[in-house]
């Protein structure tokens, strides 16, 4: 197959839970988040206006806090592995994620993948203002991102992985002939062509033998 990409979501995927829900927690606020959060996964709202309310909710966390919290969060059983074994196939190992920043750049260096494109959540001294910027902002964000990246390493679709578990997944789908579902809403299962329910994160490795 030649040269080979698998980009994988990182919320629910890698990591075993959503950034922001533990973002929510020392606010007390969980259950309002996390209720946004699940939304936005099933498709039922707009990624972008979801993404912003629940940022915006969490005005007055100290950065402190935020990074701390962002290096302790719990990875899928089967993460390091996976990558490892993925990159001795000669696999680029890459990570989309509508989450931030400070936990996709800390997992990079636990996890060993290539590179993180994540969003960044905006701090005036000291405190979170409630906004958010960066490359993941949209339903679309993962589709455009996954094309640059088919382009500068010259890959094609026949050649790329795509691994993900919610609605904002949809977009990279479109470029990756490998479509896998991981412990995924209805709404990403049903474009999929690998499903996996089973949160274990080797078995990927497993369904991919022969590429």
């Amino acid at each position: 197959m030649g040269k080979k990409l698998i980009v994988f979501d990182f919320d629910s995927t890698l990591m075993d839970g959503e950034t922001i829900d533990f973002l929510a927690q020392p606010l007390g606020i969980e259950d309002e988040i996390s209720k946004i959060t699940e939304e936005a996964m099933q498709g039922r709202v707009d990624f972008f206006e979801s993404l912003t309310k629940r940022v915006s909710l969490l005005k007055g966390l100290q950065e402190e806090r935020m990074i701390e919290i962002c290096q302790n969060l719990p990875f899928m059983p089967g993460a390091k592995e996976c990558i490892k074994e993925l990159k001795n196939k000669g696999f680029t190992v890459i990570v989309f994620s509508g989450g931030f920043k400070p936990a996709t750049s800390h997992a990079r260096g636990i996890l060993n993948y290539d590179a993180d494109f994540s969003n960044t959540l905006h701090v005036k001294k000291g405190i979170l203002t409630g906004k958010v910027g960066g490359e993941m902002m949209f339903d679309d964000s993962k589709g455009i991102m996954l094309q640059t990246i088919q382009r500068v390493l010259n890959i094609s679709p026949n050649q790329t992985v795509a691994v993900g578990d919610g609605a904002n997944d949809r977009s990279m789908f479109k470029y990756a002939d490998f479509k896998v579902a991981f412990c995924a809403k209805p709404i990403l299962k049903k474009e999929a062509n690998i499903i996996i329910d089973e949160k274990d994160l080797t078995l990927v490795v497993e369904k991919l033998k022969g590429l």
